[in-house]
């Protein structure tokens, strides 16, 4: 027997990459998996992609999952803490839901509502001196997906003082898996195909976020919904600090030892396709000729290094486990 795994919220689309990865993982044994709707079907059944897993999803209760050494919550915003409050203390638990990521109660309160249930230790493994502090946790806060994206361009430049850390723009597309499972009227085939539309525009939940990770402390986001099921393309800006630091090379030196992060080679430029099915994020940056503004373009799978991907690297750290383990570095496309 390997570590015993469960994964609540298994029923969604983040819930089933994790039950993808799982399965695959070679120190992982995936032993309950729950859901609310779908409780009692196969996850054969709610994800045809597993056929062959021979596992029926239960009940989401504590009692369910009690019995797991490592537990993965895929639940909405607001409904880990109270589920993880209520699981032996001896368990390990990553939460992929917002709830333990904020340090600052009020932003909690202005971007969620409703109790902040304090903080974890922050699941994104290459913010300086991360790993280590993650390996020691036993409740890991995963990222948001735009999150990620967008810490993973900007954060190196602002701990530099490559940029300033105000006056940072960002504009995101996402596929739609990024708005999960739950039927939506806006999320339609036949709505979303052949269009982009920007949303909650000025107001996105993942800004406090993106802040407290990066030490940006002024940013405009706007996310796009984009015509395809998954993958983040996030396009970064910032004022340059006096110096003319060249941002690729910090980023490059940030990054040489994070096998998940590849700044791309001169003059290639980060698109969806080539991260899908990964856990890595690519990178590249320049300077805008006119404006001057330095440009970081993010490439990542929103399902991998933006969700599941990434709650299994921490969870490998968090098990004495290389952070590759059962992760590919490698995208699946075309």
């Amino acid at each position: 027997m390997g570590i015993k795994v469960g994964v609540a919220g298994a029923s969604g689309y983040a819930g089933g990459e994790l039950l993808r990865l799982i399965a695959g993982h070679p120190e992982f044994d995936l032993t309950v998996a729950t859901a609310h709707s779908q409780a009692g079907q196969p996850v054969a059944a709610v994800h045809p992609k597993l056929a062959g897993l021979d596992l029926v999803l239960s009940a989401t209760d504590p009692g369910a999952l009690a019995d797991a050494d490592l537990v993965f919550l895929a639940l909405p915003h607001g409904q880990s803490a109270a589920l993880a409050a209520a699981l032996p203390s001896g368990a390990k638990v990553v939460d992929l839901g917002a709830d333990h990521r904020l340090t600052d109660a009020a932003a909690w309160q202005r971007y969620y509502g409703g109790v902040h249930a304090g903080a974890w230790t922050y699941g994104l493994p290459e913010l300086p001196g991360q790993r280590a502090v993650i390996a020691a946790a036993t409740r890991v806060a995963a990222t948001g997906c735009y999150a990620v994206a967008t810490t993973l361009a900007l954060a190196p430049l602002v701990a530099a003082g490559a940029v300033a850390p105000d006056d940072v723009v960002v504009v995101a597309a996402s596929g739609t898996s990024g708005a999960g499972r739950a039927a939506k009227a806006n999320l339609l085939g036949s709505e979303v195909m052949g269009d982009l539309s920007p949303y909650k525009v000025g107001a996105h939940q993942h800004v406090p976020e993106i802040k407290q990770a990066t030490g940006a402390t002024s940013l405009s986001f706007t996310p796009v919904l984009a015509p395809m099921p998954r993958g983040i393309l996030a396009t970064v800006t910032a004022v340059p600090s006096a110096g003319g630091t060249d941002p690729r090379a910090v980023l490059a030196g940030a990054y040489a030892d994070s096998p998940f992060v590849h700044v791309l080679p001169e003059g290639a430029w980060p698109h969806t396709a080539a991260t899908l099915g990964s856990n890595s994020c690519h990178l590249q940056a320049t300077v805008d000729v006119d404006s001057g503004r330095v440009i970081v373009v993010s490439a990542i799978d929103n399902l991998g290094k933006g969700a599941a991907g990434q709650a299994v690297q921490c969870a490998n750290l968090m098990s004495g486990l290389p952070e590759t383990t059962g992760l590919s570095v490698w995208g699946i496309a075309p």
